[in-house]
């Protein structure tokens, strides 16, 4: 008998709901959702690299290196002052230092029957700065053995430029770092010290030859004079936010610092995507909280159309709370539908992009936190709505 009366009272409720709000609450909630997350997982794709190297929408890296007029007879570097101002920028987020070689640098190869020999020069910044990882990227003085890292436009320029005149063979990334090479560093006293070395990556980031700080601290500290051991650094590299970069302009031209390659435009038209993603995603936020208002609405002209039925109930014994179980319900599959319907649309989204990203070497991410993201407002809204209900119903209970 109380399973039937129960299904009476079911029968009851759910005869005055309106079809019409569920719908438009639904469909608004789907086109909100579906955008919002659509963002999100676009975004996580354009930020993901299949070969862990620097891509369009994530160039949040500059180098910084001050002008030189005519003829420069001392080093031109940042003061602590420059840096420490630099700092309180609003759109830089870290600031790495760049650490020149203080010392003679000779590095010498055996290729294609020739034996090449050139005069280098090395620069380090902290790992974190880094777009490439080896694994190799360690250095003790026991081992006797430097890792390097090139810039990619110095492989281009040997290929293109000097090889093919000189006789000499172009080479490709994988094999070049099978090929070793000798390093003679001479400092103090005409001290010298040989090495073993290789080149471990290339670099898209970074326009040097870089070896590891551990590397070059121990090695001004050993061959440097004392005077320079101490030096400011000459150029700084700079993680910065992208939607500063018109305020980032402007602070660089007026203090006449550089940005090494083209990076200023990159970054106005990183800000420039940057915004256009977040009006996107501010306008799915826009339309599922107007969905839940719509809902809200509806919650509240529903039981107050059926305040007197609801009251009823409640006198015959019916709490509050197992009153709004049945509307519960009804919101608790109307959102898991509405979460799996957005989710389908989203991964339906990615197949459009999918390919075009591909070309660039680009996707592929993760689809977990746009999920946990959908979950995330799926438990959110319900609780919103459960709440509401709840409420309403206590007001009913006390003749509100």
């Amino acid at each position: 008998m109380k399973r039937i009366f129960q299904s009476d009272v079911w029968l009851l409720l759910k005869k005055n709901i309106s079809k019409g709000q569920f719908i438009g609450y639904s469909l608004a909630n789907i086109v909100g959702l579906s955008i919002i997350l659509v963002g999100i997982l676009f975004y996580n794709d354009s930020q993901t690299s299949h070969s862990n190297q620097d891509n369009f929408f994530s160039n949040e890296y500059i180098v910084l290196s001050k002008k030189v007029d005519g003829i420069g007879l001392s080093p031109i570097s940042f003061s602590p002052d420059e840096i420490n101002d630099l700092e309180k920028q609003s759109w830089v987020k870290q600031i790495g230092r760049f650490t020149s070689s203080q010392f003679a640098v000779n590095g010498s190869v055996d290729l294609g029957g020739k034996r090449l020999s050139t005069y280098l020069f090395f620069e380090s910044v902290p790992d974190d700065f880094f777009d490439v990882k080896p694994n190799e990227w360690n250095f003790t003085p026991e081992k006797k053995f430097v890792p390097v890292i090139l810039s990619k436009d110095y492989l281009t320029l040997y290929n293109f430029g000097f090889a093919t005149p000189q006789g000499l063979p172009q080479i490709s990334e994988e094999f070049i770092a099978d090929i070793p090479f000798t390093l003679r560093l001479t400092g103090n006293d005409m001290q010298t010290q040989e090495f073993r070395a290789s080149i471990v990556g290339f670099s898209s980031r970074l326009n040097t030859i870089a070896v590891p700080q551990k590397f070059m601290d121990w090695a001004n500290k050993k061959f440097a004079p004392t005077e320079t051991q101490q030096q400011t650094p000459s150029r700084l590299i700079v993680k910065i936010d992208r939607l500063g970069a018109a305020e980032m302009k402007q602070y660089l031209e007026e203090r006449e610092i550089e940005i090494s390659g083209d990076k200023a435009e990159t970054g106005n038209i990183s800000s420039f995507l940057s915004i256009v993603s977040t009006v996107v995603t501010t306008n799915g936020f826009v339309i599922c909280i107007l969905a839940m208002f719509i809902l809200v609405l509806s919650i509240f002209l529903l039981l107050q159309k059926n305040k007197d039925v609801l009251r009823n109930l409640m006198l015959l014994g019916y709490h509050p709370n197992q009153v709004a179980k049945y509307y519960e319900t009804i919101l608790v599959i109307v959102n898991t539908i509405i979460t799996i319907i957005a989710l389908c649309i989203t991964l339906f989204s990615r197949t459009l992009w999918n390919s075009g990203l591909e070309q660039i070497d680009l996707g592929g991410a993760s689809i977990l936190p746009t999920m946990i993201f959908a979950i995330v407002y799926f438990v959110g809204i319900t609780c919103i709505d459960i709440y509401v209900i709840r409420r309403r119903m206590m007001n009913i209970w006390k003749g509100k």
